[in-house]
């Protein structure tokens, strides 16, 4: 266990440790002072942006009344739970996600533009060209606070390289995040290589040989720090214990949805030959697992910027579960016909019913003198409002979370 800080509390980066693992632990009672000033006890800001590809049906997104009584819209109608926790942000353009003299390719400058700002240059070579986007600004400055400035996930293609978009190179499609004009963040899709970075080792991960070893004996990592779980036990009262009783119920419930995953995928032929061992079968599986370890990240104060990305940009992902078995890309570019139109407003749904899920997370976990969600700055959004016409004006976007009342 890391040492305990020399007064009577304990110290906020205090880790569980083990051979190949250290659990950092969620904001306990303990770690404040008796005494401490109002401003010691208070949890810190995060910022959680979610990225989903292809537009939407935007007279099934915009509510059609302002004010905070306002009727939510279709494809909203699922977050009525969180109705104060939210806003819908309309008439936003990003003018510089428009072809601006360098013709197709509305999908790369999208992504490119949507935290950037920036017009990306038109290239599929190694000679990219952007900006840094806004989530690696809040990351620079909050880089010494926690163990990771950022991270950046996504449950699509983790390719990079060549050309996605009509001359676009793949890194604009792909990315949201860019640490610099020539450096995008590749987001991470293998939920284990999440779990590994988190919960794995202090360089960011646990070697193979650690993983393959917990999955011989089918040890959990909750095992391998179990001594100084025990010692850490016994120093803490009842309230912390049941709070840490709990959290490590969450991240075990977690390690098993990921070794189920795994199995399931290596007992299976799966039809994305480029899908590694461990993502989910199910995409609501898959989408609810990402959501789930980053709430943990930010309970942990792992890190307090992450960037999501539901889809790369132009994905063709069908959603058979809810009845769509055409590619999303193809389908929102639908030429009026309704029979499409209607199936994107289904995927649209289905997307922000997952998002829906997150806040429901992030209102659950108990922070400082209020809950994740109160201390957080959340964004849901794409760089396409109309996806069949391609349009970078009036952009769907969500503004949520308490912001620490900022």
């Amino acid at each position: 266990m890391s040492t305990l800080s020399t007064g009577k509390h304990l110290d906020r980066r205090t880790f569980l440790r083990g051979v190949g693992a250290a659990i950092a632990l969620p904001l306990l009672d303990s770690m404040t002072p008796a005494f401490a000033t109002t401003s010691a006890k208070q949890a810190p800001l995060r910022m959680a942006l979610t990225y989903v590809p292809n537009g939407m049906i935007m007279a099934d997104w915009t509510p059609t009344a302002e004010g905070a009584a306002y009727e939510l819209s279709p494809t909203l109608a699922s977050l009525a739970r969180h109705q104060d926790d939210f806003l819908v942000l309309s008439g936003l353009t990003h003018n510089n996600g428009r072809a601006l003299g360098d013709g197709a390719g509305d999908h790369a400058r999208a992504a490119a533009t949507f935290l950037t700002g920036v017009h990306p240059k038109k290239t599929a070579g190694a000679d990219i060209h952007l900006g840094i986007s806004m989530d690696q600004i809040a990351a620079n400055a909050l880089q010494d606070e926690t163990p990771f400035s950022s991270l950046e996930l996504t449950c699509g293609s983790d390719r990079l390289a060549g050309s996605c978009d009509s001359g676009y190179s793949c890194a604009y499609t792909n990315s949201v995040s860019w640490r610099s004009p020539q450096t995008p963040n590749p987001p991470e899709r293998n939920p284990r290589h999440v779990f590994e970075r988190l919960f794995g080792a202090r360089n960011g991960t646990a070697d193979d040989s650690t993983i393959e070893r917990r999955r011989r004996y089918q040890k959990s990592i909750i095992d391998f720090v179990s001594e100084d779980t025990k010692s850490l036990m016994r120093g803490l009262g009842p309230t912390d214990r049941n709070k840490l009783d709990e959290y490590l119920y969450s991240v075990r419930k977690i390690e098993k949805r990921i070794e189920h995953a795994e199995k399931v995928s290596s007992d299976i032929t799966h039809p994305d030959m480029n899908a590694p061992e461990g993502i989910p079968e199910e995409f609501a599986e898959y989408i609810r697992l990402m959501f789930d370890m980053q709430v943990l990240a930010f309970q942990t104060d792992q890190t307090r910027v992450i960037t999501f990305m539901v889809e790369r940009e132009g994905s063709d992902r069908s959603y058979k579960e809810v009845g769509v078995s055409d590619g999303h890309h193809e389908l929102s570019h639908h030429q009026g016909d309704q029979e499409k139109i209607a199936k994107i407003s289904t995927i649209n749904r289905y997307h922000i019913d997952h998002f829906g899920y997150f806040l429901d997370q992030l209102k659950a976990v108990p922070d400082g003198d209020g809950t994740l969600l109160d201390h957080c700055m959340v964004v849901y959004g794409s760089g396409l409002s109309n996806g069949n016409a391609h349009h970078h004006h009036d952009l769907p976007v969500l503004s949520g979370g308490g912001g620490a009342g900022s």
